[in-house]
């Protein structure tokens, strides 16, 4: 009989969130050399909030890695898109104070989490780009917001940073990329004001 310590086994005999997400934004595979496990990760995504409602799982492998894509499920619910894919960055210490260090041989139970999430998150980001219809450019992906919206915010607000863009409508607070872009907006914003 296998034995699992504390956590692990209790998430390993009743794991939440099992099966794939009915009309999922979002899924992504991960797969391990070392053991053969395989991990399939499926989100549903309020768009407007860009939050994740529900997350589901299907595993092929070990109790650790039930265990492990059981919590991750858990956590990631409710977070937006950009705080889940930094919930990936983060995981392994996430789950080390959860269930505590695993042994060596388990560890990578771990990266197919992480990689499958971080995935998802980019299939979502990606299908996002792919079915903007907007006129004018989508600046930031994450939340899918277009170039008016920030420039609107902006020139509504008088904003002179990247951060307070982000606290007024989200904009390059998920992944990053597009905080270059936002800078450069604000700058040609103040450029203008100062012709004035």
């Amino acid at each position: 009989m296998l034995y699992y310590p504390g956590r692990i086994s209790e998430h390993f005999l009743a794991p939440q969130n099992v099966g794939d997400v009915e009309d999922a934004e979002a899924s992504a595979e991960s797969g391990s050399f070392t053991c053969g496990a395989v991990l399939r990760l499926s989100l549903k995504i309020d768009r407007e909030n860009q939050r994740v409602v529900e997350a589901g799982f299907r595993a092929s492998g070990c109790g650790y890695l039930i265990a492990y894509a059981s919590v991750v499920t858990e956590i990631i619910r409710g977070l937006t898109t950009a705080d889940a894919a930094r919930a990936a960055a983060i995981l392994q210490e996430t789950l080390y104070e959860y269930f505590g260090v695993p042994p060596k041989a388990k560890e990578h139970c771990i990266l197919l989490c992480e990689e499958a999430l971080r995935e998802a998150v980019a299939h979502y980001s990606q299908r996002v780009r792919d079915e903007w219809t907007g006129e004018e450019a989508l600046i930031c992906t994450c939340f899918g917001i277009s170039e008016k919206r920030i420039e609107q915010v902006i020139a509504d607000s008088d904003l002179r940073s990247v951060r307070e863009v982000t606290r007024a409508c989200n904009a390059g607070g998920g992944c990053g990329s597009c905080q270059p872009l936002i800078e450069e907006m604000l700058e040609e914003h103040w450029r203008g004001q100062q012709k004035f």
